[in-house]
C-alpha cells in the first residue's frame, strides 16, 4: 500500500474513494488526523493531511513522528509527500512543479528522530540523498505520461515558520544553494528514512520567494491561494499516474548504531 501526505492545498484528496478512516495511536502521540484508506485511480492508498483536515496545525506544531509512525504501522510501503513552496531560483516561478533531490534543514526544536531516550542506542542514518530515487523517477515518468511539465532536481530549504521569510533570509538561502523554500520537509524526510520508508516530495511553487519577482515588496496570500488551487489538479493527475507505476527496487536504507563509548 502506498501513502500520500497532503500539505497546504491538498488537505483532502478529492479523487480518493474512501473505504474507511482510522485513528491510529502511536508511542509518540496522535497524528495530525485520522488516516483515510481507499483507492485512488484504482490503486490502494492511505492518505494523511499533514496540517489536519481543517488545516489547523502550523508547520512547527505538526507531530511528524506520529504521522510517519502511523503510516508505517498500517502497512504503507512508500510515501509521496506533496508540499507547497516558494521559488528562489529564477526559473522556479509560481505554478512550477519540482521534484527536489536535496534539502537543507534550518528548523529548530522539532522532534526529529525516533532514536532517543535512555533505552535507545545511538543510531545514525545515511542521509546523503534524502529523497528516494525510485519514487522521484516514478513521479517524473508520470508527469511525462500526463504531459505535465516538472523540474527535475533542486535543493529544498526547510525553514521553521509559520511566518514567511525575509528577503535577507532568502538571499542567505540562495547563497547556501537552495532553490526552494518550504516549512515541512524536515523532519518528515529523515523520520521516513529512519523507518526505512521510501519517501520523496512533489513540490508546488506557489509564489516567488520573499524579495523576488512579484514578491519583491510583499507576498500576496490571495495570489498564493489562486496558484495553489490551479496547481492541485495537475498534482492529482501526476499522483494517479505515479501510483500505477511499478515500484523500483532499490538498496535498503543504511542505518548504523554507534559503538557505546562507555
Amino acid at each position: 500500500m502506498q501513502a500520500i501526505i497532503g500539505g497546504s492545498g491538498l488537505a483532502r484528496l478529492t479523487d480518493l474513494k474512501v473505504t474507511r478512516r482510522e485513528v491510529v495511536r502511536t508511542p509518540f502521540g496522535d497524528p495530525s488526523c485520522a488516516l483515510s484508506f481507499g483507492t485512488f485511480d484504482g490503486v490502494e492508498v492511505v492518505f494523511l493531511a499533514r496540517h489536519g483536515y481543517g488545516h489547523t496545525l502550523a508547520p512547527h506544531q505538526i507531530n511528524y513522528r506520529a504521522n510517519l509512525w502511523a503510516l508505517k504501522e498500517v502497512g504503507a510501503e512508500s510515501v509521496i509527500a506533496v508540499t507547497t513552496v516558494g521559488g528562489i531560483r529564477d526559473d522556479f516561478g509560481p505554478g512550477t512543479l519540482v521534484i527536489p533531490d536535496q534539502l537543507i534543514d534550518y528548523t529548530a526544536g522539532r522532534q526529529n528522530t525516533f532514536f532517543e531516550g535512555p533505552d535507545k542506542p545511538i543510531t545514525h542514518v545515511d542521509f546523503t540523498w534524502p529523497f528516494d530515487s525510485g519514487i522521484r523517477r516514478r513521479l517524473a515518468d508520470a508527469a511525462t505520461r500526463c504531459t505535465e511539465s516538472v523540474a527535475w532536481g533542486g535543493t529544498y530549504g526547510c525553514m521553521q515558520g509559520p511566518r514567511l521569510e525575509t528577503a535577507a533570509e532568502i538571499r542567505r538561502l540562495e547563497r547556501d544553494g537552495c532553490d526552494l523554500v518550504g516549512m515541512t520537509g524536515m523532519p518528515e524526510a529523515v523520520l521516513a528514512r529512519e523507518l526505512d520508508l521510501p519517501y520523496a516530495i512533489l513540490a508546488v511553487v506557489v509564489n516567488h520567494a520573499a524579495g523576488r519577482g512579484e514578491s519583491r515588496e510583499s507576498i500576496s496570500i490571495e495570489t498564493v491561494g489562486k496558484v495553489m488551487e490551479l496547481s492541485m489538479g495537475r498534482v492529482r493527475r501526476i499522483l494517479g499516474a505515479a501510483l500505477h507505476a511499478a515500484p523500483v527496487s532499490l538498496p535498503g536504507t543504511s542505518i548504523a548504531q554507534a559503538p557505546n563509548p562507555g
